[in-house]
């Protein structure tokens, strides 16, 4: 048997700015994720890429209503979130392997996480639908859901992460044109 293993999940920020304190978590078990810095940290492991610049593609077109980093009311935003209407159809930002498909982590809703080479994980949450399986493989471009408002928002809009192993970077640096 493995021995067993261990990390530490990172505080959480939540609505309002208030923090959700750290804990450790055993990574032999398989206990419902958290964050997506959990999810992350358990799916990717890789080498850096070589051209990141023009991996990752929109995964929806609309105003971008929440940026990435510190927000008006001291809440941090691991991504952005884009505004369209409820039905858009969300596309896969990069080839991949669904690895999270669920409503479990607090705040987003309807989530799906896509492990990408080189490391990379894509969050798209607040979804409406998730037209794809945990464990499916999508391709650039392809439709995996729909916009919607599930989880802590007013109105229709995708929220979007795109990780490095379990560091949040921000989206539209790495988003072609």
């Amino acid at each position: 048997q493995a021995p067993m293993q261990q990390a530490a999940v990172p505080k959480a920020t939540l609505r309002g700015g208030a923090k959700k304190p750290a804990k450790t978590v055993s990574l032999n078990q398989q206990p419902a994720p958290q964050s997506v810095g959990q999810v992350a940290r358990e799916v990717s492991y890789a080498p850096p890429p070589t051209n990141s610049a023009t991996m990752f593609a929109w995964p929806v077109r609309g105003a971008v209503v929440a940026p990435y980093g510190a927000g008006d009311l001291g809440g941090w935003n691991d991504g952005i979130n884009i505004a369209a209407p409820a039905g858009t159809p969300v596309r896969a930002a990069a080839d991949g392997q669904v690895v999270y498909r669920g409503n479990g982590l607090d705040g987003f809703g309807n989530t799906l996480l896509i492990r990408h080479s080189n490391g990379y994980v894509t969050a798209y949450a607040h979804n409406d639908s998730m037209l794809v399986k945990k464990g499916a493989h999508v391709r650039k471009g392809q439709i995996i859901a729909k916009v919607g408002e599930s989880g802590d928002v007013s109105s229709p809009q995708l929220h979007f992460e795109i990780r490095k192993d379990v560091q949040a970077l921000n989206p539209v640096t790495l988003l072609g044109k």
